[in-house]
């Protein structure tokens, strides 16, 4: 007895395939295909070797034995390393270059402008909602280190609101109605602080009703690997930082 017929039919269910989709992949008719189902014709040698050999089956399995839907999840199609899965594995996270930042602080409440930016793909899983900017300043960058221009940082949305839940100084993406903003954000009373460590920078004053948006950074790309510096000069720009810091004091 041949199970061919009804093993054909239970693989086009399982893999979503119609009859006419079925019978394209080995450059069948779909009259063709219908009488093997309904086994009122037999196939030729060469279109059952092709069939087993396509879903990585032996030749007996697929006559002699009725294949059940576990066997059929085992095809190589659907291993791990199939396109599907690692699709399945990456996030789409809109990005925003220097040059869509003003459009940006226009329509970032549109969804449909959202669904329009370019997207990244990274492997993160979450449903918290993200934004990649492609960074344009120097402003949190010291000397090679840092964040450069032309560096890429993920944020994850952040509510103002719970401002309890706000970690210690953290690196934030902040868009007003003016320009975006990537600095470290402290919260004194209703004032919201952003500073940067770097000397000639300011920190910028802002109330919580001048920001649009607030998203906390997650994840940093450098578009070039940091340089190393000798212990000499990596302790005079300490000290230089340090001195900086103690002048808005005096």
């Amino acid at each position: 007895m041949s199970f061919f017929g009804k093993n054909i039919r239970k693989i086009r269910n399982v893999k979503k395939l119609s009859q006419q989709a079925f019978a394209e992949l080995f450059d069948l008719k779909r009259a063709t295909l219908g009488a093997y189902e309904e086994e009122r014709s037999e196939p030729k040698l060469e279109t059952i070797i092709k069939i087993a050999n396509y879903f990585s089956i032996t030749i007996d399995d697929l006559l002699t034995k009725e294949l059940t839907i576990n066997k059929l999840l085992k095809f190589k199609e659907d291993l791990p390393y199939s396109n599907s899965f690692y699709e399945d594995l990456m996030s789409r996270i809109p990005c925003i270059f220097p040059q869509t930042e003003f459009e940006y602080i226009r329509n970032y409440h549109q969804e449909e402008f959202i669904n329009s930016l370019p997207c990244v793909k990274l492997p993160l899983q979450s449903t918290q909602k993200r934004r990649a900017f492609v960074i344009s300043t120097s402003e949190m960058a010291s000397k090679s280190n840092g964040i450069q221009p032309n560096d890429m940082v993920v944020g994850e949305w952040l509510n103002l609101e719970n401002s309890e839940n706000i970690s210690t100084t953290p690196l934030v993406m902040v868009i007003t109605e003016k320009r975006l903003i990537l600095r470290n954000l402290t919260i004194n009373g209703s004032k919201i602080v952003l500073s940067t460590q770097q000397p000639g920078y300011e920190d910028i004053l802002l109330k919580k009703e001048e920001i649009l948006e607030l998203w906390e950074i997650k994840q940093i790309f450098m578009n070039q690997l940091p340089q190393p510096e000798n212990d000499l000069k990596g302790k005079l720009s300490n000290l230089e930082e340090e001195i900086n810091k103690l002048k808005k004091y005096l």
